[in-house]
């Protein structure tokens, strides 16, 4: 299974939508394929022009590692010498916070990465899960 570039827009849109019931700060969403690639990119108006790299580092952590933001974070404080290391294999490409959601398949095979920036994290995990959720496809934050 991999993720078609309308899913990716329709994880784009409901996210955006879901950012602005919430109240949140513009966001920025990215959709990255299995390796890693981007299908779709996009940041609300008024977004910082440097959330593309928070937002693909996010997505990118995840897909890498096969392991979601929430984890990622939760290992890098138990163990820092090794996301240090993972970042430095990466070339700093890792952002390892909530935000950073996995995309599985039914049978749990990693098919990509939503990566979301511009509130807290918690926020941008939430707003990804509704984008994902509404494009039908299976997220773990």
């Amino acid at each position: 299974m991999t993720v078609s570039l309308r899913k990716a827009r329709t994880v784009i849109r409901k996210t955006f939508e879901k950012g602005a019931e919430m109240g949140l700060k513009p966001l920025s969403v990215v959709v990255l394929d299995a390796g890693g690639h981007v299908i779709a990119f996009e940041r609300q108006d008024g977004a910082a022009p440097g959330r593309f790299a928070i937002a693909h580092g996010k997505a990118y952590g995840a897909v890498m590692l096969g392991m979601a933001g929430t984890a990622q974070m939760a290992r890098a404080e138990q163990q820092a010498y090794f996301m240090a290391a993972v970042n430095g294999v990466y070339g700093g490409q890792v952002v390892p916070v909530p935000g950073g959601v996995l995309l599985k398949s039914a049978k749990g095979a990693v098919i990509g990465a939503v990566g979301v920036t511009g509130d807290t994290s918690d926020n941008d995990a939430e707003a990804a899960m509704t984008g994902i959720e509404a494009a039908n496809l299976i997220g773990e934050v």
